[in-house]
């Protein structure tokens, strides 16, 4: 509760909604709720990845230019051969002619160990393809797909979530203000109990401590109302945080959910846990082909185009030159790190198998089991709402014959505790009955295929 307090202190002025219907609030929730925007942003951005590793199939192209300049002997004579410039003057073979020698190993070229500082511009354009991977490409491209689809998964796990939460909502205000209707009632009822006793005292028929015990149980009752309405704005404030917007009224529903249809035959087919889990399997079932992979060559294709001069661009095409080539890598021996990476995904796949089974046999129990204390609550609806009639008459009769003088004041307010206090229980189940469908349909998730 405290991250929604905060958020609520950090909202903007909005306009206010009155009288919010709840399927307008689901459409409100889908399109403003906070988490559910992010949990889009997530999704867009595993969708980009899945993207980006396709585009590893199609190689790399790249540009470069280079500038430099430099007396140093090796760059400027590699600069001149680069430039298809070199001469055998630059060999120092102009001197050996002035030097007068017959032997030219003991000469030392000043212009080749000495030479002039140059310029040197390089413009190259390189491309790399993979030909073969063993499959690692292809694979990463499956497993970065279905990591995308795994995060629609979240996300609509999460929208599932929300509207949970919204009609919650919906239902805790109507029953609240059920409750604070009732409540209004029976301190209604106190107050002409009050009325009843202040006459009778006046007659000499009441003691002072009667007055008083109604009074002390007035205060009571009026305390719940305020505490009512305190948990009212409480869920006003909570349904305003989920559709980012404020909420001053709702149009009440009915306090009784309707119970969904159960085809046991679809509940594993819309389950979002168990598709996950489906697609945890496939995931794991790649990241098994990817460790293969590592026992395969891989062959890749380089290509390269450019020219070099000391001017930019002036002679491109007349200095051009270009080189293609083949790799092929094959990894012979790497310590059995192959191996123990290989029989830790087999180990993975096998456990995320048994995790599925889990989650399907769990998905039908947890179904299941909700279906059945659905009933069981309805059963108890039924009852609490027998005993509260009862209780409501036998308060009314207690009343009467308070009037008479056959009871105290003490047995009508006991009386009267009791139709609050079964009051208190019927709104209690009908509540936790509601949480239990809102759980349900959760689960059923149907129609709710990404």
């Amino acid at each position: 509760m405290k991250k929604y307090l905060i958020f609520l202190l950090s909202w903007p002025l909005f306009a206010s909604l009155s009288n919010l219907e709840i399927k307008e609030a689901i459409t409100m929730l889908e399109n403003n709720n906070l988490e559910l925007k992010i949990s889009h942003f997530n999704a867009q951005m595993k969708a980009y990845e899945a993207v980006a590793a396709v585009g590893r199939n199609y190689g790399t192209l790249d540009l470069s230019v280079a500038g430099m300049r430099s007396n140093d002997a090796g760059n400027v004579f590699g600069f001149k051969l680069q430039s298809r410039e070199a001469t055998f003057g630059d060999f120092g073979f102009a001197e050996f002619d002035t030097s007068g020698d017959t032997n030219p190993l003991p000469v030392a070229p000043q212009a080749l160990n000495y030479p002039d500082a140059r310029n040197h511009y390089q413009t190259k354009i390189s491309y790399m393809l993979p030909l073969y991977t063993g499959g690692k490409l292809s694979e990463y491209g499956r497993i970065t797909d279905a990591l995308h689809r795994m995060s629609q998964w979240d996300t609509k796990k999460l929208i599932n979530e929300k509207i949970f939460q919204t009609k919650k909502a919906f239902y805790d205000i109507s029953l609240v203000e059920n409750y604070i209707f009732n409540l209004s009632k029976i301190i209604q009822n106190i107050r002409h109990l009050e009325s009843i006793v202040k006459n009778m005292r006046r007659e000499g028929y009441a003691q002072d401590i009667d007055l008083l015990e109604v009074q002390a149980h007035k205060a009571e009752a009026e305390s719940m109302h305020n505490q009512a309405k305190l948990n009212k704005d409480l869920a006003y404030q909570f349904l305003s945080f989920l559709l980012n917007e404020e909420v001053v009224s709702i149009k009440r529903v009915s306090d009784m959910e309707a119970v969904p249809h159960i085809d046991y035959s679809e509940v594993e087919m819309n389950s979002i846990d168990i598709q996950k889990a489906l697609l945890g399997l496939q995931i794991t079932e790649m990241a098994m082909k990817v460790e293969e992979a590592n026992y395969l060559p891989t062959v890749g294709l380089f290509g390269e185009y450019g020219s070099a001069d000391n001017v930019l661009w002036s002679e491109f095409s007349g200095k051009d030159s270009y080189t293609v080539g083949v790799q092929l890598k094959w990894n012979i021996f790497n310590g059995g790190i192959d191996s123990s990476n290989l029989e830790k995904a087999k180990a993975n796949y096998i456990k995320v198998q048994n995790q599925l089974s889990l989650a399907k046999s769990g998905i039908a129990l947890k179904v299941k089991k909700l279906e059945t204390e659905i009933l069981s609550k309805n059963a108890d609806i039924e009852s609490h709402k027998k005993q509260l009639r009862f209780a409501k008459k036998v308060y009314e009769n207690y009343q009467s014959r308070y009037k008479e003088g056959v009871v105290s004041i003490s047995d009508v307010l006991i009386k009267q505790s009791k139709e609050l206090e079964v009051l208190l229980k019927l709104l209690t189940v009908k509540n936790e009955r509601n949480t239990k469908i809102f759980e349900l349909n959760s689960i059923l998730n149907a129609g709710g295929r990404v």
